[in-house]
């Protein structure tokens, strides 16, 4: 996942324009204690209270987080939850020129009421009417003006009446003329309404209304997936599930292609916004000029994160350069195993026509000789194996005051680098063991030694493999390395 840290540097030069429906969410936090003696339900003893923009808003404050250039365009009514969210807007977009005003409207609003970091109750506050003519043409207006500094535009569909049918076929077209892909997060059951845009982003509930069938297993949610592609026009589904992780389905020449992305969260605490989370970081990553699929990969990552927050919560890039980071460590120890289980990784390997590439030692202090031979060992083969000696191992080769780093350590340095696909620990002063059971196609050692004096050389090629040589680089060893510290 590490190749996704350029992605997330990236994102400040990306420029998003979301339309759709803003609303204002509220939090009542507080502690319960008691139930009310009035009726059989909890006395909320509230202890601070919290508000952020919604809906379109909470994707424009997440695409905001991400150090990502956006635009708002949505109308609120012209009462205090509309103030609240302009003042909001102000503090979190650096403006809020895009919020248009409806006096007959009542602006959105959302309340929810936690304990303990869990929801009580949520009561909301809104009207569900269409846009008037004047106010939808003055908002695809600004939208048309917009998309010429956009790269994505966004549409947030909550249903609350801005993305009418019309204002959604008007802006579609636009963004068509001007050559920007739009994504949308739907709603309702009707995405034939959506047609022409590059993906939209139904969660699983959502994805079987919309398709009618059922979405319980990857293959049920292609199928699914593919029959929405095909009906409705769009060019993708990005289907968020929950614990499941996500999907990604797009319309290919052969049939649907499918990728399925596991679930990043270690703890979820709330799902409030986590849609509008996936779709803020999918439109960043697609501004940028990422592929759909590394755009879900970052979305997925996200969610993770988000899920583990309470309330409408947003996801900034060092938060996401954290998780990249466990997950490389996460790899890096399923890269380490044992004989056993490496045979049958290295069998896998094989029945995919790769070649597989082996070298040892005890890689004590990592060094750039050891760097070089690793990057020219990885060169020769499609995958590459390293035998390390154990710490028991390295002390009868190198004596007791070696290894300096145990072989846990020295395992986990080695699985952290790109050109090592496997570690296996081993026991014996030579791999030969390892050499037979895996029966590499290229081993590889330094060139202090010869063909003759390589442990396993003959074997390796008595069935055609062949043994490498790798150059050294001058002046670079571990015990010179020791020495040096030790005075």
């Amino acid at each position: 996942m590490s190749d996704l840290t350029a992605l997330i540097d990236a994102l400040p030069d990306a420029r998003v324009l979301v339309v759709g429906d803003v609303m204002l969410d509220l939090f009542t936090h507080g502690s319960v204690e008691r139930i009310s003696p009035e009726a059989p339900i909890p006395v909320l003893r509230v202890e601070r209270e919290t508000a952020m923009p919604g809906g379109a808003g909470n994707v424009a404050c997440n695409l905001a987080a991400l150090g990502t250039q956006v635009r708002l365009l949505s109308v609120v009514g012209e009462d205090a939850a509309g103030a609240q969210v302009r003042a909001l807007a102000a503090e979190r977009l650096g403006g809020a020129d895009g919020l248009l005003s409806d006096a007959g409207r009542c602006t959105t609003r959302k309340t929810r009421f936690l304990a303990g970091g869990q929801q009580l109750l949520r009561a909301d506050s809104e009207t569900v009417a269409p846009l008037s003519p004047a106010l939808a043409d003055a908002l695809v207006a600004r939208a048309v003006a917009a998309l010429d500094s956009s790269a994505v535009l966004v549409l947030s569909d909550y249903g609350k009446g801005v993305l009418t049918a019309a204002v959604t076929e008007r802006l579609l077209e636009a963004a068509a003329a001007a050559g920007r892909p739009v994504l949308v997060d739907p709603k309702g059951t009707d995405f034939a309404r959506y047609r022409g845009a590059a993906a939209v982003t139904p969660n699983r509930r959502e994805l079987a209304l919309a398709s009618g069938l059922p979405v319980g297993t990857d293959a049920e949610v292609e199928i699914a997936s593919a029959r929405l592609i095909a009906a409705a026009g769009i060019g993708a589904v990005v289907a968020t599930r929950s614990e499941e992780g996500m999907s990604v389905v797009r319309a290919g020449p052969q049939g649907p292609e499918a990728t399925h992305l596991k679930a990043e969260a270690r703890e979820v605490f709330d799902v409030s916004g986590a849609g509008d989370t996936v779709v803020a970081t999918l439109a960043a990553a697609l501004a940028t000029g990422a592929d759909l699929a590394d755009a879900a990969r970052l979305a997925n990552l996200a969610a993770g994160i988000v899920v583990g927050k309470v309330g409408t919560a947003v996801v900034r890039p060092d938060e996401l350069r954290a998780a990249l980071h466990r997950q490389d460590w996460a790899a890096g120890e399923a890269k380490c195993l044992g004989l056993d289980a490496a045979q049958e990784r290295v069998a896998r390997w094989r029945r995919k026509g790769l070649t597989v590439g082996f070298t040892n030692g005890c890689f004590d202090l990592l060094h750039p000789g050891h760097v070089s031979l690793l990057a020219q060992a990885r060169a020769a083969c499609d995958r590459l194996v390293v035998g390390l000696n154990s710490d028991a191992s390295v002390r009868r080769l190198k004596g007791e005051t070696r290894p300096v780093q145990g072989e846990a350590a020295r395992a986990t340095v080695l699985a952290s680098l790109a050109d090592v696909d496997l570690v296996v620990i081993f026991e014996e002063d030579t791999p030969l063991r390892l050499i037979e059971t895996l029966r590499p196609d290229v081993l590889v050692k330094g060139a202090d030694y010869t063909v003759e004096t390589v442990v396993g050389a003959g074997l390796v090629q008595s069935y055609g493999g062949r043994v490498l040589l790798a150059d050294l680089v001058e002046g670079q060893s571990t015990t010179r390395m020791v020495g040096r510290m030790r005075g």
